[in-house]
């Protein structure tokens, strides 16, 4: 899976391999593919809003540098 995979990108596949799972589509054969791809894509979404979390807890930091301490 490539760096430059975006989180909506992530996640529309994934809702797509969950659809197909959940309405049958998907044989027998597919299935542990299928399976293994979503654990991939559900990794880059996980990592993906940890990063933005983490970024805006950055940002919020600077533009407010006292909060904690008014907590």
């Amino acid at each position: 899976m490539g760096q430059n995979y975006t989180y909506t990108d992530a996640f529309n596949e994934l809702q797509i391999i969950v659809k197909e799972i959940e309405n049958g589509t998907t044989n027998i054969d597919e299935l542990a593919e299928k399976i293994k791809r979503a654990s991939e894509l559900i990794h880059v979404c996980k990592a993906k809003l940890t990063a933005t979390e983490e970024e805006v807890n950055a940002l919020l930091q600077q533009i407010s540098p006292n909060q904690e301490s008014a907590d």
